[in-house]
């Protein structure tokens, strides 16, 4: 089966058998039983259960799916099965994640975190299986669980990954990411940040642009426009309010901040989201 590109996260698990997995510009892995994999932003990529097979557009077997499942050849001669699932996220924030993940992550059945993995399967596949009521919101729930520790697990191979994904890991400037996250309206500084990272300000302003490739402040600016933006579509708070709740001291010194990242004023971005939608 021959997928188009997607913008966005796909994973997935394999249930039973093995099958290849075929990144365009990439190795082919081979997954097996009890192996997840995610994908991110990934380019074309085939599924087959032999390299050298002439593949079919994934899309147009979709459209004959029954129940979410697509079958291929007798139910007899079935030996491999793949449970699989995608994450779309809004694109005004989406190169946030995106930009750190890789095309593929693949974590072995064998891996440490496996055994907990395999535990979140059992329960997709169940659910996926039965008809029972609630049945989409476990799934969508138990699918946020197994990207959380997949991402996990990819933090926990070997090569730590770039940006703020793998800078989180880190003693020093992941605890200074996490009590930006954590309190997005205090004001902070540098010195505040280097003390929590137990470093000089100069250490830490050089440590935090290497892991994460910009410097602390302006990161913290990106985070908080970020957080804006989503608030801004959503129409969960009033601009006034918003810029109090993003650490400025005004209405107009949150816009000018704005305006600077984005492009656009608070409210030119509002409305047009809200048009949008």
């Amino acid at each position: 089966m021959r997928f188009d590109p997607f913008p966005h996260v796909k994973l997935g698990v394999g249930v039973r058998g093995e099958c290849w997995l075929a990144l365009e510009g990439h190795e082919p892995v081979l997954l097996r039983g009890g192996d997840f994999y995610l994908l991110g932003n990934p380019p074309p990529y085939v599924l087959a259960s032999e390299l050298t097979a002439t593949p079919r557009a994934a899309k147009s077997l979709w459209d004959g799916a029954t129940n979410g499942a697509v079958r291929i050849g007798p139910e007899a001669g079935e030996d491999t099965f793949l449970c699989s699932g995608h994450f779309s996220f809004d694109d005004t924030n989406a190169s946030i994640l995106i930009d750190v993940l890789p095309p593929l992550v693949h974590v072995h059945a064998a891996d440490p975190r496996g055994k907990l993995l395999a535990h979140l399967s059992e329960l997709l596949v169940t659910e996926v299986e039965t008809t029972a009521v609630g049945g989409s919101l476990v799934l969508d729930h138990l699918a946020q669980i197994l990207f959380v520790h997949m991402l996990r697990a990819h933090t926990d191979q070997a090569g730590r990954p770039t940006g703020w994904l793998g800078a989180l890991s880190d003693d020093g400037i992941g605890a200074a990411l996490r009590a930006m996250h954590a309190d997005v309206a205090h004001r902070w500084t540098l010195k505040e940040l280097a003390g929590i990272s137990c470093m000089s300000r100069s250490a830490f302003a050089a440590a935090f642009k290497k892991q994460v490739g910009t410097a602390p402040l302006e990161y913290l600016i990106e985070w908080r426009m970020s957080l804006a933006r989503d608030a801004l579509r959503r129409g969960t708070r009033s601009i006034s309010e918003l810029a109090f709740a993003t650490g400025y001291e005004s209405e107009s010194a949150f816009s000018t901040a704005f305006r600077r990242v984005v492009g656009s004023s608070p409210k030119q971005f509002r409305d047009a989201a809200h048009r949008a939608a």
